[in-house]
């Protein structure tokens, strides 16, 4: 199982995972990544500023997300800037990120 993967099942309830899928082009990407990554989001927002090791695995588990999330055309709705914009910290973690990589 890839880290994606674990990062992503750790949403999915009963012991379930979620499964990778061929894309039309043939690339295989691991189902589960937005949802996944919305949580961690959330959870990095919630964070104190104290939660030092969290707020790294957290900002780990994002940063594994993003080349699923430009494979499938998650930046081409909502690109680096929109991530930047507004008060949320694990968003505008996400956008920087990005565009750190390019996107």
């Amino acid at each position: 199982m890839s880290s994606l993967a674990s990062v992503n099942n750790k949403i999915a309830g009963g012991g379930q995972s979620f499964p990778e899928i061929a894309l039309a082009d043939g690339s295989k990407v691991q189902t589960g990544t937005v949802g996944a990554l919305l949580h961690n989001i959330r959870q990095y927002d919630e964070l104190s500023d104290d939660a030092v090791a969290e707020r790294e695995q957290l900002e780990k588990d994002m940063e594994l997300a993003i080349p699923t999330l430009v494979k499938v055309g998650f930046f081409d709705l909502f690109g680096s800037d929109e991530w930047l914009a507004g008060a949320s910290k694990g968003r505008r973690f996400l956008g920087q990120k990005a565009k750190d990589m390019g996107v």
